[in-house]
């Protein structure tokens, strides 16, 4: 009987399950092909994604492979880099608080703080059209309903519509829709936010290659570069995702697009198990 070691982790209710490389090498199947086997909730163990660890990077302090639940590829996920940064440090693959990490979106920056939260640099958000990519106007149509629309890539490709109505209805309804709409060829995910003050929103998600979600790290962040850029709210913001808050800061502006924006939450265990494959 073939077993596999693993751990799952969850930020804000976005789950992963964690496998060492070791653990992943000696299974002989693909990693796409293993990710959607554990992620499945019914067959598997369930979760949005899994990580596998990499120690052998040059240039940083440590590596990952992230796979979605369908066995996609993803650039960067922050709520994941949370949950890997946590693991990382806990279980002595760094022996320092705050590292790098080389992702598919370049070289993320994770902190331990002295509070429990981690702190992620997620980079500079990215607004040309050719590099998020996205090929389009600012206004979309799904099932013939118009939107007005944020194009954001936070390493990842992100659709934002700020709206007043209900943002998990719109999320079911548009979601899937606007995911592998036209405008964006490498598909997106789509956020719809609510602005409740100044200083907090309402945020619900469609991920690409996940579908709804408890919380998105990356669309966080999306949202909040959105709502400056259309100066409804100030440079720190509490975004409530239905699996809890976090905390988004950039200083950035119209004027001023090239600041790291910074991810800041929670990262917890839900279990440690040896998994039957």
């Amino acid at each position: 009987m073939k077993t596999i070691k693993i751990t799952k982790m969850q930020g804000c209710g976005n789950d992963f399950i964690i496998v060492d490389y070791p653990e992943f090498e000696k299974t002989g199947i693909k990693a796409d092909e293993l990710a959607v086997k554990l992620c499945d909730r019914h067959f598997g163990v369930g979760a949005d994604g899994i990580i596998i660890p990499k120690t052998d990077t040059k240039d940083t302090d440590l590596g990952w492979d992230f796979y979605n639940s369908d066995g996609s590829t993803a650039q960067m996920c922050g709520n994941g880099m949370r949950c890997f940064a946590k693991y990382a440090y806990d279980n002595k693959l760094v022996n320092k608080k705050a590292f790098s990490v080389q992702t598919l979106a370049g070289i993320i920056k994770p902190e331990l703080l002295e509070n429990g939260l981690i702190k992620v640099n997620m980079g500079k958000p990215i607004l040309e059209d050719k590099k998020i990519p996205f090929w389009g106007e600012r206004r979309i149509t799904a099932l013939n309903r118009e939107f007005d629309i944020t194009p954001v890539s936070m390493g990842n490709p992100h659709c934002v519509i700020i709206t007043d109505e209900d943002p998990m209805e719109l999320a079911k309804t548009y979601g899937p829709i606007i995911e592998k709409h036209e405008y964006f060829p490498e598909k997106t995910n789509t956020e719809f936010v609510k602005v409740k003050s100044r200083m907090e929103i309402d945020m619900r998600v469609y991920e690409r290659g996940c579908g709804i979600t408890l919380a998105c790290g990356t669309g966080a962040c999306a949202s909040v570069v959105a709502c400056v850029l259309n100066n409804l709210t100030e440079q720190k913001v509490k975004v409530n995702l239905l699996g809890g808050p976090v905390f988004v800061e950039w200083q950035g502006s119209k004027d001023d697009t090239q600041q790291d924006i910074f991810l800041i939450g929670s990262a917890n265990y839900s279990f440690f198990a040896e998994y039957v494959l």
